[in-house]
């Protein structure tokens, strides 16, 4: 591509963001307000010392750290370096740590100052690993923070960057293995901001709430809303009582929850007692929902819910519900995940890679720009999720009349019982209907008979009791006998990976010991 046609990329959209409005508040992070001048001016001291550390284009930086300022200045400062970025999450696993560095071949490490025993021990375990920085005094490496302060502010300029060179490369959950290096390109980060841009339902004024790790989920709300002259306050992590608190305290206009953090608020002793009116728009996503505690959430709240739908290999959003195609009366449409966006093309095939009929389910798979590269360093697997000329997510869904998609279950959580495939996410939603019932993750078990057999695993509602064997008539009357679960257990909490979705790998683990299962 040659500069006549080179598009805006990430960096571009940063710098033009934070230099419309130099004095406008951007973020509340704690006790710091600190104004878009001030984001800039803070950026630009961290891109210099990050080059005055020898931090060039292309190399790999990681960064393992909860939400603080500092996290904000690092993140601009890789994208106008033109660094390649990989995020670690800080619940992860030493383990976790080791692989993703060694894997993605990561140079530079920068840290907050808590981690400074896994810092150390990540870069005795990661040849790779040359470079400490870290978020303020540490015994460990080098600090960033007083590095930083030595430069002046200069204006943010933009690097010239190639449209297909990896920007990111961000880790699957592993669910089905060792985790996977998705590379995120220029292209694909700036079509998700253009997407999010045109399609997300946004409030005016723009307040919106970040609750998730900057690391993940939360830092891709960074740009969209600084372009939108919005401002950010960010918390150091979830906690329901503290997001209540945020929400009316800042007059919070829009917040990203994942499902199990929307419960977590609804079930929260506060919850009736706090003024969220405030609220324009409740962006929701990263794992299925619930339709019956999505009915009680706009019921309580109101018709202010956004779902989107996407993945780390075409990042956020291919589909989205709008707030006013949220029927609380119809939970079949609340099951649903929209409709796909109008900047991708969208298909349900079959194992042959055929279109299947309307009603059917079949494969999601996509094209178009916003769609990874490709895995770091997995030829055959970046062959088998590409192949064909699509990018096969390895979620099935139905389409409906209306053109609305409800995805049914992940390819790998199917259970097959007595010869009959059985999705476990519609057994989950039956079972969410129970008045009893706040969660619930349905696996596969061994069974001698059946080859597999269904197990429904449920968290009850504070102060709630159901017998097993109601739980067990309700799917049987709902779906019918193949689908009813041979056992119920019922449990404090359901495993969550790090980013809040339901961990089946490690529930599976629970039931099937040395089987050879347990995928994911």
């Amino acid at each position: 591509m040659t500069a006549l046609h080179r598009g805006a990329f990430l960096p571009d959209l940063l710098v033009t963001a934070l230099g419309r409005d130099p004095n406008r508040p951007a973020v509340y992070l704690g006790d710091e307000v600190l104004t878009a001048g001030q984001l800039a001016e803070r950026t630009s001291r961290y891109a210099q010392a990050y080059e005055s550390r020898g931090v060039t284009p292309g190399s790999g930086v990681a960064m393992l750290s909860v939400n603080r300022p500092e996290v904000l200045y690092a993140m601009g400062a890789y994208m106008t370096v033109g660094a390649r970025n990989t995020s670690l999450h800080p619940l992860g696993s030493l383990d976790d740590h080791a692989y993703v560095l060694a894997d993605a071949g990561i140079e530079t490490l920068v840290f907050d100052p808590g981690f400074a025993e896994r810092a150390a021990q990540l870069q005795e375990r990661v040849p790779t690993l040359r470079r400490l920085l870290s978020f303020g005094p540490c015994a460990v490496g080098e600090d960033l923070v007083a590095l930083a302060s030595t430069f002046r502010p200069r204006p943010l300029v933009a690097p010239e960057l190639d449209a297909e060179s990896p920007s990111s490369i961000g880790y699957t959950g592993g669910t089905t293995g060792a985790p996977k290096g998705v590379i995120g390109t220029y292209r694909s980060s700036a079509a998700m901001v253009q997407i999010m841009s045109t399609e997300w339902q946004w409030p005016d004024p723009l307040r919106h709430l970040i609750c998730t790790p900057l690391s993940h989920a939360g830092a891709t709300f960074y740009i969209p809303v600084l372009l939108r002259g919005g401002s950010l306050v960010v918390l150091p992590k979830f906690d329901a009582g503290a997001v209540l608190e945020a929400i009316e305290a800042h007059r919070i206009t829009s917040v990203f929850l994942v499902p199990s953090m929307l419960y977590a608020l609804l079930d929260h002793p506060r919850f009736a007692d706090t003024d969220l009116s405030s609220l324009e728009t409740v962006f929701y996503g990263a794992s299925p929902i619930s339709p019956t505690r999505l009915q009680e959430a706009i019921r309580a709240i109101g018709p202010v819910f956004f779902q989107f739908y996407g993945q780390t290999e075409a990042p956020q959003t291919l589909f989205v519900m709008r707030k006013e195609e949220h029927d609380p009366d119809d939970l079949a449409r609340l099951a649903s995940c929209g409709r796909p966006v109008p900047w991708v093309h969208v298909a349900l095939l079959d194992d042959q890679g055929r279109a299947v009929r309307r009603g059917e389910p079949g494969e999601i798979c996509v094209r178009g720009p916003l769609v990874m590269k490709g895995y770091w360093n997995k030829p055959e697997e970046t062959a088998a999720a590409l192949a064909g000329g699509w990018l096969h997510t390895g979620d099935v869904a139905r389409e409906d009349e209306q053109g609305f998609f409800t995805i049914v279950d992940r390819t790998k959580d199917m259970i097959v019982t007595g010869g009959f495939n059985v999705f476990p996410r519609e057994i989950e939603d039956v079972l969410s209907t129970h008045p009893a019932v706040a969660a619930a993750a349905v696996i596969g078990v061994p069974d001698e008979t059946w080859g597999e057999a269904v197990k429904a695993v449920v968290v009850l509602r504070p102060g709630a009791d159901v017998a097993v064997e109601e739980l067990i008539a309700l799917v049987r009357e709902r779906k019918g006998p193949h689908h009813a679960p041979k056992s119920v257990d019922v449990v404090d909490s359901i495993p969550l990976t790090a980013v809040g979705k339901p961990d089946k790998k490690v529930l599976r683990g629970r039931y099937w010991g040395g089987a050879g299962r347990q995928v994911g």
